[in-house]
C-alpha cells in the first residue's frame, strides 16, 4: 500500500502524463521507496514515448522538474524515469 506522500506525487504525475499521452491504456507507473527517495518508472505505449520525452528531453525534464519540487514541498526526492511500454507487455 502507498503512503500518502507516495499516493499523492504518484497522482500528480499521472495527471500529468495522462494529459500528454494518446494511447491511455498503456500506462503503468511505479513507485519504488528507498533510501534515496521516491523513485517512479513510467510506462507508455510505443507511440506514446516520443511525446512523453518530447525534443531533446524537454517534455521529459519538465515533468521532473514539476515533480522534483512537489516532491521538496513534501521533503521527498523524487525521480522519474520514463520507458518504452512493449505491446502485450
Amino acid at each position: 500500500m502507498l503512503e500518502p506522500i507516495e499516493k499523492s506525487l504518484k497522482e500528480t504525475l499521472t495527471t500529468i502524463v495522462l494529459s500528454i499521452i494518446d494511447n491511455q491504456d498503456l500506462l503503468e507507473i511505479n513507485c519504488e521507496n528507498d533510501d534515496s527517495g521516491l523513485s517512479f518508472e513510467v510506462k507508455v505505449g510505443p507511440e506514446d514515448v516520443g511525446k512523453i520525452i518530447g525534443k531533446s528531453g524537454r517534455i521529459a525534464n519538465s515533468i521532473r522538474t514539476v515533480m522534483k519540487a512537489a516532491g521538496a514541498k513534501l521533503s521527498t526526492k523524487v525521480m522519474v524515469s520514463v520507458y518504452n511500454r512493449p505491446i502485450g507487455g
